[in-house]
């Protein structure tokens, strides 16, 4: 059987169709995928932004102000790798104030003991691993300024917030050195994230906030040595990957919060989750926010 020319070009015109439909459904399909849904969160507030740009990602009541916990300790950190002259190696001797404040609070502990003298980078590590409130204590002792413990104490507060303020924070307000206020401890998502973006800067701070877990030789009362040995609270580390940070916080009001950061190739996203039910939900809130900012 012959066939036209004309025949020709209307099988090669079906043909051409067919490809195009073919080519087009090719590029369909990835374009639905890419479809990205806004998580849902169990925390009352939450805020992700990258690193990098400092452009937002997410936001849920971001400005609100709320309770903190003891991520508060982050802002701890921050002051005292501020401080002029800074010898992370200089030593505390641990005083029975501390330990009995924790008694006094059911609060946190790193477990320093009294006459123990413990060097500043292992009270920061006391403080944001196993987020003991008598490490905060100690540092507000040591970086405060004042004749009693009291001002000293007072003192360093102060510089806290006088921090918040020249990070330009407007939300944000501290009365204790490690969450266990009187009432006047907020802040809110986004400010807390800024915080702990700004924090970060400080090798130190990210060195110790990435650590899953370390054993810190310490010298005692007689001389002599001891180890402590503290674990991270934060179980993004290890459970997600990229994680380089940073702090957990809990508490009858601030339930449960969680400031977190990861690094997947060259883009690093920082958040907030602050009220969050529960700690499995704190993890999963959190869990969502990176991957979710990640693939924005």
């Amino acid at each position: 059987m012959k066939i036209g020319i004309k025949g020709i070009r209307r099988v090669s015109a079906v043909v051409v169709t067919a490809g195009a439909v073919l080519t087009a459904g090719a590029f369909t399909a990835p374009a639905q995928a890419a479809t990205l849904n806004t998580p849902t969160i169990t925390a009352k507030g939450g805020f992700v932004m990258n690193n990098g740009t400092g452009s937002t990602l997410f936001t849920k009541a971001a400005d609100t102000r709320l309770s903190t916990g003891s991520t508060t300790k982050i802002m701890t950190a921050r002051v005292v790798l501020a401080q002029p002259n800074l010898n992370l190696d200089s030593k505390v001797t641990v005083q029975k104030a501390y330990s009995d404040y924790i008694v006094s609070k059911t609060a946190s502990s790193a477990h320093l003991i009294v006459g123990d003298k413990v060097t500043v980078r292992q009270l920061l590590y006391g403080l944001m691993l196993p987020s003991g409130c008598d490490a905060a204590y100690a540092l507000a002792d040591k970086f405060g300024s004042g004749s009693t413990r009291a001002a000293r104490v007072k003192s360093f507060i102060g510089k806290m917030n006088a921090t918040a303020k020249g990070l330009g924070l407007r939300n944000t307000h501290f009365d204790s050195f490690d969450g266990i206020g009187s009432g006047g401890n907020y802040s809110t998502p986004r400010d807390l994230t800024k915080i702990a973006s700004n924090a970060m800067k400080y090798s130190t701070f990210r060195t110790v906030v990435k650590t899953r877990s370390t054993k810190q030789k310490v010298t005692t009362k007689s001389g002599g040595y001891r180890y402590m040995s503290w674990t991270n609270t934060n179980n993004l580390l290890g459970s997600y990957a990229g994680t380089i940070g940073v702090k957990t916080g809990s508490g009858p009001e601030a339930k449960y919060c969680l400031v977190f950061a990861a690094t997947r190739g060259s883009k690093t996203v920082i958040g907030t989750v602050l009220a969050s039910s529960s700690v499995a939900n704190r993890t999963a809130d959190a869990k969502k926010l990176m991957d979710y900012g990640f693939k924005k």
